[in-house]
């Protein structure tokens, strides 16, 4: 097994198991503690990340690399709108028509790399993917209650989470930077548009204020855990996005899904039907297969890349969201992208 096969695989395990970790540290602090303000968590969450990445970078773990200022700022109150949006999605939605929401993201970032990217999805992968939603949508989705307010912000919802991960595989690969590099540039200003709509978004969801809550001893304690997992959480995302792509990424929050069910089942003793349980199956059964496709594909395009020129057809090149490397410049001996390559 090579070394990047390696790095994808702990990039997913890190993935799975700091997001599990968060989750149930949050619904600790969510139901049990009464701290319901998720939205300026999230911002404190991207704000000790920053912090973290900063130290580190102060240490010599890893080179900041310099990115085109506009594409940077915009790339980070893009996914920093796309979480307040998913925030108030939940709160004017039923949870089943929020999960309603969340699977539609996997069809409508096929759609996006389709038409703008010219990405190819086989047969078999769109199967395995179908699949996977339909068992994510028996275990998950219960009622479907519409309103015109809750549609609207699911719909803006799904479009900026979509955009936002697929321009961060696209700003990696694009600009050659690593998944650290990104989110050290871009966390500041995803956790500074959360910050300052955060607790106005709490408030209207909750008719709580932050800033008259009780921080009691506990409640401090699991924010500052939520915090430091988070670290993981944020830096694991940018990191199986940039190294497999925005749709592998979504099946594998799919996968959460269904161990935070599962979780919640065992240990917590959450109710459970067998509808979740088939739905469970099912779900996993999907990723099997769409781990299979995936692994068989890339091998295949691993082979072909492998052939010389003179065996291979004349290949298409993925265009981009961005302009041409002619659009390019140096700067400080680094290629940087032209200020509107990414905006």
């Amino acid at each position: 097994m090579s070394s990047v096969q390696l790095g994808v695989i702990g990039s997913l395990a890190l993935s799975v198991a700091s997001s599990v970790a968060i989750v149930i540290c949050n619904k600790a602090l969510i139901s049990f503690l009464g701290f319901p303000f998720a939205t300026t968590l999230t911002s404190w969450h991207l704000m000790v990340t920053f912090c973290t990445l900063h130290i580190a970078q102060k240490l010599h773990f890893f080179e900041p690399k310099p990115i085109d200022s506009q594409t940077v700022v915009l790339f980070g109150l893009l996914n920093g709108t796309s979480i307040g949006l998913l925030n108030l999605s939940l709160g004017f939605n039923s949870i089943g028509f929020y999960q309603m929401t969340k699977l539609a993201i996997i069809p409508f970032t096929v759609l996006l790399e389709t038409i703008f990217l010219k990405k190819k999805f086989s047969q078999s992968i769109r199967l395995s993917l179908l699949v996977l939603l339909l068992g994510v949508g028996i275990a998950s989705v219960t009622d479907l209650n519409l309103n015109l307010l809750g549609s609207v912000l699911s719909l803006l919802a799904i479009a900026t989470t979509c955009v936002g991960q697929i321009l961060t595989n696209t700003i990696q690969k694009r600009l050659k930077v690593s998944s650290t590099q990104l989110l050290y540039q871009s966390a500041p200003y995803q956790s500074a548009v959360l910050l300052a709509t955060g607790p106005f978004v709490d408030q209207l969801l909750t008719n709580q204020s932050v800033f008259t809550h009780a921080y009691t001893l506990p409640v401090v304690g699991f924010i500052v855990l939520s915090c430091l997992i988070a670290v993981s959480v944020n830096f694991s995302t940018f990191l199986v996005i940039g190294t497999t792509s925005p749709v592998t990424y979504q099946v594998l929050g799919h996968l959460k899904t269904c161990l935070v069910l599962s979780f919640g089942y065992t240990l917590l003793h959450d109710p459970f039907t067998y509808r979740n349980i088939v739905g469970i199956l099912i779900a996993i059964f999907g990723m099997a297969l769409y781990s299979y496709f995936s692994v068989g594909e890339s091998k295949k395009k691993s082979i072909e890349d492998s052939l010389p020129v003179s065996q291979m057809g004349d290949k298409e090149v993925e265009p981009l969201l961005v302009k041409d490397v002619s659009d390019t410049k140096k700067a400080n001996g680094v290629h940087l992208a032209t200020k509107d390559s990414l905006a």
